[in-house]
């Protein structure tokens, strides 16, 4: 969603007839204060965002919604070089990019920090692996928190938008959950209760923004990547008895949320970051495979994601049906409500 900008309105004095208004000339310290006012007001929306993360799926794009609205962007990363790779000086002018020992000074002054660092959880859990996924997102989430709260008053950010997953609230078949329904007892549910409770010791002056992702789609990354070879191959189908629900939000929509998240006051405390019609995953496949010409009619079962996912295959065999019911409520605009739509603007 594009930021609003506010009209400025004119009020006429000097009426001639009922039918007719024209204005009354300003006087000279009018002019120039109304010319202050119009200058303040193109650029009071401006920010500038420190964000962690930036490099992967969702923070790319992020960057570049932003750089697009003039925005300042400054990019923590603990790899220079891989930033510089994706975010090219000639394609991505006036971005900073920090290494940790300059994370300090860019959150000094920035308006606003976005948080998405964190391991990817698409991998075989390895008890090594399980404490990198934890400690990718709980360590940097603390790092962050403790820079803002260090920040003094002048300087320090107004606004922390720090993702978090709908793994929170567990997996099931039956329910349905929205940002008010308890954690679930499993591996990704603990992960998510601390990596949320870390970002919750943030100085209370700051507006907190903790927004529980879904499953992302879009064409260069995320569940869609792994999926569509499979089906170009003509071996897609659901995964597993394909009954399990698939929460899932276009790439566009969670920039926009995470955007709004940023500027608008009234996003603050748990925001369910998924499309607001959750499908089956055999559903899902379906229109996967219609979209792309391709027959969906291969099972994967249990047992092969097992082999390949270990632990891990909880996450997509069981799934779980969330809501966002928070979104709903601030009146965020949903560009993709419906599953067919968001795969047919990402395969066209």
């Amino acid at each position: 969603m594009e930021l609003l900008h506010k009209a400025t309105a004119f009020s006429w004095t000097h009426t001639i007839s009922t039918s007719l208004v024209v204005p009354q000339p300003l006087s000279r310290f009018e002019a120039k204060r109304l010319r202050v006012w119009c200058a303040s007001d193109q650029t009071k929306d401006k920010m500038t965002v420190s964000i962690t993360g930036a490099t992967g799926f969702i923070g790319k794009r992020l960057v570049q919604r932003l750089q697009a609205d003039n925005h300042s962007v400054r990019v923590l990363t603990r790899s220079r070089s891989k930033a510089e790779l994706i975010f090219p000086v000639r394609n991505f002018p006036g971005i900073k990019i920090a290494e940790e020992p300059e994370w300090k000074d860019c959150i000094q002054g920035s308006d606003g920090v976005v948080n998405l660092a964190g391991l990817p959880i698409s991998t075989r859990w390895s008890s090594e692996i399980k404490k990198e996924i934890k400690q990718s997102r709980v360590g940097v989430t603390s790092k962050i928190v403790d820079l803002i709260n260090g920040s003094p008053d002048g300087v320090r950010p107004k606004v922390l938008v720090s993702a978090t997953a709908i793994g929170y609230y567990g997996t099931g078949e039956t329910q349905v959950f929205d940002e008010q329904s308890p954690s679930g007892n499993d591996y990704l549910a603990e992960v998510c209760r601390e990596w949320e409770g870390t970002a919750l010791k943030v100085n209370k002056d700051v507006r907190l923004a903790l927004i529980r992702i879904g499953v992302v789609l879009g064409k260069d990354g995320g569940a869609l990547a792994k999926m569509i070879p499979l089906f170009m191959m003509f071996a897609g189908g659901p995964l597993g008895s394909g009954n399990q629900w698939f929460s899932w939000i276009h790439l566009d929509d969670i920039v926009n949320l995470i955007y709004e998240a940023l500027s608008n006051p009234s996003y603050k405390g748990v925001i369910n970051g998924t499309a607001p019609n959750p499908v089956r995953l055999a559903e899902m496949c379906d229109h996967l495979g219609s979209v792309m010409g391709r027959p969906s009619w291969l099972p994967v079962p249990d047992f092969a994601i097992k082999a390949v996912l270990g632990e891990g295959a909880a996450v997509v065999l069981e799934g779980q049906r969330v809501l966002p019911a928070r979104a709903k409520e601030l009146g965020f605009s949903f560009k993709y409500l419906y599953v067919k739509d968001a795969l047919k603007a990402i395969l066209s």
